[in-house]
């Protein structure tokens, strides 16, 4: 007979206690706990000079979106739940957070999901008169035969 063995305290709160956790280990990080947002700490400067980058996605594959963040790579991100997209409410809040006078470029991957609360969330933003724009990536390795 064999045990499953978690090492999470609790589904319910694995991600933010993971987030918590990377900003902790990693001085240049910055945490928006309320909203899952994960930033470079330098981020109000960066989006005065360059065009900033987000992403973000369903977290369980971790560090996969918040290890990206660095210079010449990504701003921040924004965490969903356990294989689920952040809403569109955390997204349009690090869109604002992020964006500058140099735009936005939100990478989000080919996901429904992602597609769906990133895209409604950049719409808002550039109601709202943000520069801000997003490309769709898909390579899904994940799933033996797929077609990208």
């Amino acid at each position: 007979m064999t045990t499953a063995f978690k090492m999470i305290n609790s589904p319910t709160s694995v991600v933010d206690e993971m987030l918590r956790g990377l900003v902790h280990s990693s001085p240049d990080l910055c945490l928006v706990p309320d909203y899952r947002i994960v930033l470079h700490r330098d981020y109000n400067d960066l989006k005065q000079r360059q065009v900033t980058l987000l992403s973000g996605g369903g977290s369980g594959h971790e560090p996969a979106h918040a290890g990206y963040i660095g210079h010449g790579m990504l701003t921040g991100v924004i965490c969903g739940d356990v294989f689920a997209s952040p809403s569109t409410k955390q997204v349009l809040t690090a869109i604002r957070l992020a964006a500058g006078p140099h735009g936005c470029l939100i990478i989000v991957k080919n996901y429904t999901g992602d597609r769906l609360n990133f895209g409604l969330a950049i719409e808002t933003a550039k109601a709202e008169g943000l520069n801000v724009d997003m490309v769709v990536i898909g390579d899904d390795l994940a799933i033996p035969g797929a077609v990208s």
